[in-house]
């Protein structure tokens, strides 16, 4: 019999090579490609499959999804109400934002109702998480603490007692004896992450997984592991501010991009409102303005600052912080084109305060405002907000959930509204409809 070799697996992708390269054929990234051992044949047996008959779509009762809160409304808000029995939710995140500290704090509050948890650490030892445990105020009977590195020990463990929630910290640190590469590969986080919501479907056992991720933000690991998880949790945060954002990115028991605010204490992660991203903007100042975004089914009151200043290098800079650079350079072409603002000789810089990213096209007049504030130098009042897409030709476009959007605005006080046309708003706001740039420069 020919001789099995070993083959050299992309740590990013997933792609495979006869032998080792120095950078990987398909993502093109370097130094990613690690030797993994063959894994051993499946003994051959009958192809006839099991006595399984389909069902009739239309003759299938519906069944309520019970679901358990955590006892964290922020994180309950994310997850769609609460915990589904048998769900497998992954946790990313940067090393230190929070990731295994709201973990256990999840399983001291399930502990005090009574049920059982068990917490795998590969990372820390019993006596570290004992200390974290003390930090945050979790004293319960009903966690257990396994640190091992083995699948076959957390198999072991399910086996011999009852479990309700299983929490893995984290899944890159598993290795299982059935392969023989190493703890982090992708070869053992697919076979391990495949055990784990087998067990989890199985046992009915609500199993959290924390992954680790790479340089780039993304989950460490073959991207079967955010298909074969029920929901997948990214974590992201503003480190000088100790706010923490936590947003679903896949829930199949609840919608998508919704997000939940945390806020980093010696107590662990507390739940923030949507007052605590607009701390200190109470006070007008040239280049700061307000707008209202829309996180899955969750509307946000945003504050954005914009700094414009003469450059003083041959070619002016463009920096985004929390928003796509490449948008803000096509914004501010618009305005040189349609509005006559000469900002070629102009460093510009944009800043979302309170860490939160904004991908929605909503914030385009918001941004636009706040660049000609600075501009000018001219203080845009704190009780006014803009809400609306700015399109190539000048054009001011309207967005969705228009009303959800003022609903939010009008909690904090916002008085005047700046949008591509009028709405039927019950509040007290003041509806400023403008349907292209220049005549948004007139009335602004």
């Amino acid at each position: 019999m020919a001789k099995k070799r070993s083959t050299y697996v992309c740590q990013s992708c997933g792609a495979v090579s006869p032998k080792w390269v120095g950078k990987c054929p398909e993502c093109e990234t370097w130094s990613s490609m690690v030797e993994e051992a063959p894994e051993p044949e499946a003994k051959k047996g009958s192809i006839a499959g099991r006595d399984v008959e389909p069902q009739i779509l239309g003759s299938i009762k519906g069944v309520e999804v019970d679901r358990t809160p955590t006892g964290i409304g922020e994180l309950d808000q994310v997850l769609g109400g609460g915990l589904v029995l048998g769900s497998v939710v992954l946790v990313g995140g940067e090393p230190g934002i929070g990731k295994s500290t709201i973990m256990l704090q999840v399983a001291g509050i399930l502990g005090n109702t009574g049920k059982n948890t068990l917490y795998v650490s590969g990372e820390e030892s019993p006596s570290q998480i004992k200390l974290r445990a003390d930090r945050l105020g979790v004293h319960t009977e009903n966690v257990s603490i396994l640190s091992t590195n083995s699948l076959e020990d957390i198999i072991a463990a399910l086996t011999k007692q009852r479990y309700d929630y299983l929490v893995t910290d984290s899944i890159q640190t598993v290795a299982s004896e059935e392969l023989t590469s190493a703890p982090g590969t992708v070869g053992q986080v697919k076979h391990v992450t495949y055990r784990m919501v087998e067990i989890a479907k199985q046992k009915g056992i609500t199993t959290f997984i924390v992954g680790q991720v790479t340089k780039e933000g993304y989950i460490a690991g073959p991207k079967v592991l955010e298909h074969l998880v029920d929901t997948v949790l990214y974590f992201e945060g503003d480190y000088s501010r100790g706010i923490r954002i936590l947003r679903s990115v896949k829930n199949r028991f609840g919608p998508t991009n919704e997000v939940g605010l945390f806020e980093m204490s010696d107590k662990g992660l507390m739940e923030l409102n949507e007052s605590g991203l607009l701390a200190g903007a109470e006070n007008a100042a040239a280049g700061k303005v307000f707008v209202t975004l829309m996180e899955g089914t969750r509307a946000f009151l945003v504050e954005l600052q914009a700094l414009v200043t003469p450059t003083f290098f041959q070619f002016s800079r463009r920096n985004a912080m929390g928003f796509d650079a490449n948008r803000l350079n096509m914004l501010l072409a618009v305005l040189d084109k349609k509005a006559g603002l000469n900002l070629g000789a102009s460093d510009v810089y944009m800043n979302v305060a309170g860490g939160m990213k904004i991908s929605e096209t909503a914030a385009d007049l918001a941004i636009c405002a706040a660049v000609v504030s600075s501009f000018r130098d001219n203080a845009v009042s704190t009780d006014t907000v803009f809400i609306g897409e700015v399109g190539l030709t000048g054009e001011i476009r309207n967005v969705s959930n228009m009303k959800s959007r003022l609903a939010e605005a009008s909690k904090f006080g916002i008085k005047r509204a700046f949008l591509p046309e009028k709405v039927d708003f019950d509040g007290k706001i003041d509806i400023i409809p403008v349907k292209n740039v220049t005549e948004f420069i007139d009335k602004f």
